[in-house]
């Protein structure tokens, strides 16, 4: 799969924008603060309707503006696809795919994958739990269209039931009413936990060849999904947390406290590991979620790789630069000395200066 163009209009700082890219390697370089992110945020949104920033949608409409508008056309499998997407500041975005408008989100997913790595993504590892259970759930949801309805209903429950234990406070005899949600909870998060255990098992049938060789063989890297609840337990242990939830007015018990521990040479390098260690770690990560991606379609995804080079010594640039070569890549940079001094084979090159592309 490829994009083959893309279209902005009242986009962040972006007025009007066309683009056409090359099936290889697409680089966008300038200085700081020109529009090279938002180009790789608008293909995030068209490719999953959400920004890799967690950016509201009246975020990112251009200033004095009602209305945003994204287009995107992928080719896969020899069958085109165009993706319209319109932000909107008061009303839900509105979604169409050759023209058919979507009611739902996930209708979107499997139509393009897209792995996007910021620099932002090398603290994965030292970070709080929340950053990597959202890289676990980015790419499930994109793998798996039942995981993302699945997350979707399981956070819109969570939050009832958080707004229920808010309203107890004020109202005791609403504890009665607790039991249906902790039904629900239970029927999703089951299913949730499920497919994040499987899946953390496939990535280290991967990661751990990758960390390898980014290493020299020095280091052995293994991942180990930490579960905030037992699957057979889950609902018990729902049960047992009620004062506590009642007390402190949320619930403490479910996949939304999951964590991901990462360890080196049997070493926990969330807490022990030196910055070196983390980011070859996260970069270990990103790189064996393009492999597992491969794996289960059996397609290549769309790489977007946000100013990663400058954050990596040689000997890492030139793994992630070998590891892509047969992968559609939209790189941002503020030169192109490192990827000439890599002898990197560049096909098209965007110059964006102050919100044009040149």
């Amino acid at each position: 799969m490829y994009i083959e163009s893309l279209e902005l209009k009242n986009y962040r700082n972006y007025d009007s924008l066309s683009m056409t890219f090359d099936k290889g390697t697409n680089i966008l370089y300038g200085d700081n603060a020109q529009g090279k992110t938002n180009v790789l945020e608008s293909i995030f949104i068209a490719g999953t309707t959400k920004s890799h920033k967690g950016s509201k949608d009246r975020d990112i409409i251009r200033f004095d503006q009602e209305e945003s508008h994204i287009r995107m056309t992928v080719s896969k499998h020899d069958c085109e696809y165009r993706i319209d997407m319109h932000l909107k500041k008061s009303k839900p975005k509105g979604v169409a795919i050759n023209g058919v408008p979507i009611r739902k989100a996930r209708e979107l997913f499997g139509i393009i994958n897209i792995v996007f790595f910021s620099p932002e993504d090398l603290n994965i590892i030292k970070n709080g739990p929340g950053e990597r259970r959202r890289f676990i759930d980015l790419e499930l949801c994109q793998l798996d269209s039942l995981y993302l309805s699945d997350l979707t209903n399981y956070n819109k429950i969570l939050n009832q039931r958080n707004k229920l234990l808010k309203d107890i406070y004020f109202d005791p005899n609403l504890k009665n009413t607790i039991d249906v949600w902790d039904e629900q909870l239970v029927q999703y998060g089951t299913k949730i936990i499920e497919k994040r255990n499987k899946f953390i098992y496939e990535l280290n049938e991967i990661i751990s060849d990758i960390h390898s060789k980014l290493t020299g063989g020095l280091e052995k890297l293994k991942l180990f999904y930490e579960p905030n609840s037992g699957l057979q337990e889950y609902k018990e242990q729902l049960v047992r947390a009620r004062e506590t939830d009642f007390k402190f007015k949320t619930t403490s018990i479910g996949p939304h406290r999951d964590d991901l521990c990462v360890k080196v040479n049997d070493i926990d390098i969330r807490k022990y590991g030196s910055q070196g260690q983390q980011r070859t770690a996260a970069l270990s990560l990103k790189l064996s979620e393009i492999y597992l991606v491969k794996k289960v379609i059996q397609d290549t995804p769309i790489l977007l790789l946000d100013d990663v080079l400058s954050e990596l010594d040689n000997n890492r640039q030139n793994y992630l630069l070998n590891s892509i070569k047969d992968i559609q890549t939209i790189l941002t940079c503020t030169g192109l000395d490192e990827l000439v001094h890599n002898q990197f084979e560049v096909n098209k090159v965007f110059q964006v200066v102050a919100g044009g592309i040149r």
